[in-house]
């Protein structure tokens, strides 16, 4: 089995992303996941750039980890100075990293318009920069930066930067698609020519310009590359770095080379939606191997056929990610959908029963009429078990009122909600404000209900969608609200229709707290 080293930029190169920031404690329960997750080097920014990474170093030298190196990353030294003279060189060493990454200039367009040098004097950096590295840390690793377009331009030049590297003693030389633009058919004749003339190890550093990143990076490997750099859910500058939650599981489970363990790759998913979540951005659904839709399934036949063997529709088994597979009942569900979500939701319903029917008759009326229960499970939910019969309800709203005033012009509205609600035999009659007519009627139901049943207090809106609905009828349109809500253990949605905004948001607002209950005391 090949062996292949995992290399993670999520700390440095995936921070350069659009509306991406992580505190130094985030990075640092960043690299102790990916430990867990068994990256073999955890680049942890560039100590010379900033004093947010000058401090990661420092911190995380007081955390214990099983496997990973710790790399810091910076550049070759500046011209007209030497190894010992210049800051970033002094600065890597002053990190005391495990590991060392420096990049450099391959094409020669750089050479000639970023550092306004000749050619020989690149070459004079790179050498004495790595070979002063080497000579102080432990392991060194070059990236050449740009080298594919460096190789398309001159051919001749860039792979004289990288026996320039290989005789100054570096452990592993990275060949990067620093633009993103090299597609994977270039790879192999690029690759072979280095390999004619480099020995040291070789790795591959792309970025996800021309939406190949992924796919260079196993053709690199294919090639002979036995380093792959990359970042968690693909985050980096522009159009982000080659995605390691898709590169991991394609080289363990489809190239069968070793790089983390079984019981690793199970943590996958997780490991992703953690680092989602500290860089509080909404996972991407529809990402490949951890997301929420990468093995959901919507057709009647194809739910169907996974029933029987879920290899007719499913390139993997989820459960080796940590992911599962997920029945989407829609106005597309058959009998099988129907089923496949009682079976998971612990309902017993017979193919035969005639309440299937009636329920998936039910579900195409009411997406007819604008509902959508593919993100709202919750109400599906509670839409089965009210047909079955074993619904409890815990509350009933007798009725509410909604009233924005805005006293002058230049003022924010202020908004207030009443409402009166009935538990067993009781009547609570409450008032609440909020920020907008949504955020109040969601209060004054928490202030209601939560006298009844203090558990709701644990439960929070974590995201609301609002959606018109293309009827044609201008501010009179239908409008789906959709509610995402949790308790920190679990999350779930609900789903409300009606040409009245308030009505909808009331209508997923109520399945919402209903769910939690029968949830919570089933």
């Amino acid at each position: 089995m090949k062996s292949v080293m995992l290399y993670d930029t999520t700390l440095r190169d995936g921070t350069q992303a659009e509306d991406i920031s992580f505190l130094v404690s985030d990075k640092i329960r960043i690299a102790q996941k990916l430990d867990e997750l068994g990256v073999h080097y955890i680049e942890g920014g560039w100590p010379g750039s900033n004093p947010k990474d000058i401090a990661f170093f420092q911190e995380i030298k007081n955390v214990r980890l099983s496997q990973a190196k710790i790399a810091a990353f910076g550049s070759t030294r500046r011209a007209k100075t030497t190894p010992e003279q210049d800051n970033n060189i002094q600065t890597l060493l002053q990190a005391a990293p495990d590991v060392v990454t420096i990049f450099g200039k391959t094409w020669d367009f750089h050479v000639h318009e970023a550092l306004r040098i000749s050619l020989e004097e690149n070459l004079e950096l790179i050498y004495d920069s790595l070979a002063y590295l080497k000579q102080n840390v432990g392991e060194v690793i070059y990236d050449a930066e740009h080298f594919f377009d460096g190789y398309k331009a001159n051919p001749e030049y860039a792979l004289k930067t990288l026996l320039t590297a290989q005789q100054a003693g570096v452990d592993c030389i990275v060949l990067c698609d620093t633009n993103g633009g090299t597609l994977p058919h270039e790879l192999p004749e690029i690759i072979k020519a280095v390999q004619a003339q480099i020995q040291t190890p070789l790795g591959i550093h792309a970025h996800n310009d021309s939406e190949c990143a992924v796919a260079n990076s196993l053709m690199a490997v294919a090639c002979g590359a036995v380093h792959v750099q990359g970042t968690l859910n693909g985050f980096g500058e522009r159009c982000g770095n080659a995605n390691l939650c898709s590169v991991i599981p394609a080289l363990k489970l489809k190239m069968g080379c070793d790089g983390v363990s079984d019981e690793q790759l199970r943590s996958l998913r997780l490991v992703s939606r953690h680092v989602y979540e500290l860089a509080n951005l909404v996972p991407n659904k529809h990402q490949p191997y951890v997301g929420n839709s990468a093995f959901a399934h919507k057709g009647g036949v194809h739910v169907s056929a996974i029933q029987r063997h879920p290899e007719t529709y499913e390139h993997i088994r989820p459960e080796r990610v940590g992911n599962a597979t997920r029945v989407l009942v829609s106005d597309l569900s058959g009998r099988a959908n129907i089923l496949a979500k009682a079976e998971q939701f612990n309902i017993n319903l017979d193919s035969k029963d005639p309440l299937t029917l009636e329920i998936l008759e039910q579900i195409k009326e009411l997406e007819n009429q604008g509902y959508q229960f593919e993100g709202a499970e919750a109400s599906f939910e509670l839409l089965m078990r009210k047909a079955l019969g074993n619904l409890r309800n815990f509350f009933s709203v007798i009725g509410f009122r909604v009233i924005d005033t805005k006293q002058r012009e230049g003022d924010k509205p202020l908004s207030e909600a009443t409402v009166k609600i009935k538990v067993g035999g009781r009547i609570e009659h409450t008032a609440a404000e909020g920020e907008g007519p949504v955020n109040a009627l969601d209060n004054a139901l928490r202030k209601a209900l939560e006298h009844f049943y203090p558990q709701l207090r644990e439960m929070r809106l974590y995201d609301y969608k609002v959606r018109v609905l293309p009827a044609g009828k201008g501010t009179a349109s239908v409008t789906r609200v959709l509610i995402e809500s949790g308790d920190g253990l679990n999350r779930w949605g609900t789903v409300g229709v009606s040409d009245n905004i308030i009505d909808a948001s009331y209508h997923a607002l109520t399945d919402a707290f209903q769910y939690k209950l029968n949830k919570d005391m089933a």
